[in-house]
């Protein structure tokens, strides 16, 4: 194994495992799948316990696979797409910086799958071991672009109503989710 190997295998474990820590708070953390169905319902995202379960399967899935290097394109263009919608439904009005709720940290995350897609995901992986391990460069950004922001561009079609955004319920806040003015201010 070469540096190159290694360095790919640290982003992928710490990236990868990352998202499916995401995606099992919002399942079993807060408020739960009711939680984040109903953070997602005000947001604009329809339908909501359908967005939340999506989601969940996608980070945790597509977490995973990263993380153990199987089909990496793929794998980093699910999580490229989560990355997407998350930055164009709540986080681009907020500005660049993660502290403001800003798109800081969609955008690194986004680049970083973008990245292994191009690199490859390395000889200490499962599509190594399979042979699979062709679907680099730009055949790899290819398939990582085009499962990423056009399933993104898809679901913001079908899904996304902004101009239905209520307020969730009570009962349905996800209370994992950090209101960053409130901590910036002092609120919380």
């Amino acid at each position: 194994m070469h540096s190159t190997d290694t360095a790919v295998l640290m982003i992928r474990l710490i990236v990868g495992l990352t998202m499916v820590v995401h995606g099992v708070n919002h399942a079993f953390g807060g408020g739960r799948i009711a939680g984040t169905a109903g953070w997602f319902d005000s947001l604009g995202l329809r339908p909501g316990h359908v967005q939340a379960w999506m989601s969940v399967l996608v980070e945790i899935g597509c977490g995973l696979a990263l993380a153990v290097g199987f089909l990496g394109p793929l794998a980093a263009g699910g999580l490229l797409g989560t990355m997407a919608v998350a930055g164009v439904i709540e986080h681009r009005t907020h500005g660049f910086f993660v502290f403001r709720n800003g798109f800081e940290y969609v955008l690194m995350i986004a680049v970083v799958v973008t990245a292994t897609a191009v690199s490859g995901v390395g000889l200490a992986s499962v599509d190594h071991a399979l042979g699979l391990s062709g679907l680099t460069g730009w055949a790899g950004l290819a398939l990582c672009l085009g499962v990423g922001l056009g399933g993104a561009a898809l679901l913001l079609v079908v899904c996304w109503r902004p101009g239905s955004v209520h307020p969730p319920a009570a009962e349905f806040t996800d209370s994992t989710e950090v209101d960053v003015d409130a901590t910036t201010r002092g609120d919380q």
